[in-house]
């Protein structure tokens, strides 16, 4: 697995510290909302959240690795991810059966480190930011004057 799947939340998959159970929040991409949590694991390094599309995919769900999650408001019961509309709609079909299988995951991963990379791992640049975003930004390809892209 890999580090796509540790919650960024800070102590979420921490034995000790006790978290909200997301369960029903409604989910929010970048762009929008994209339905309801069924269910989520805080399982160490390989946590999920299995999202219900409702009328949105209709009669999909999307199971979604837990580093993509940058958010869980309990009082609004939202949780944000880092991830657009497209790449949750793009996504593979979520399968109960295969959902612990290493392939399967491997798949589900890959697909959204297409667009985030590892997002954990120190990077240069998360390549999902504009020209304009990445000007003078230390770790991002143009490290130095800044006005090179």
């Amino acid at each position: 697995m890999t580090a796509i799947w540790i919650w960024r939340i800070t102590g979420y998959e921490a034995a000790d510290t006790p978290h909200v159970d997301p369960s029903g929040f409604d989910v929010e991409a970048t762009d929008g909302p994209i339905g309801k949590i069924d269910e989520a694991t805080a399982e160490a390094g390989a946590g999920l959240i299995i999202v219900d599309t409702g009328f949105w995919i209709f009669g999909k769900k999307r199971l979604i690795p837990a580093g993509l999650v940058t958010d869980i408001d309990a009082d609004a019961r939202v949780v944000r991810l880092a991830c657009t509309k497209d790449e949750v709609r793009s996504a593979p079909d979520y399968d109960e059966v295969r959902r612990d299988h290493e392939d399967y995951r491997n798949e589900v991963g890959g697909h959204y480190e297409r667009f985030h990379g590892d997002p954990i791992a120190p990077t240069a640049g998360r390549g999902d930011r504009t020209a304009d975003e990445l000007r003078g930004d230390p770790i991002g390809p143009t490290a130095g004057r800044g006005d090179q892209v």
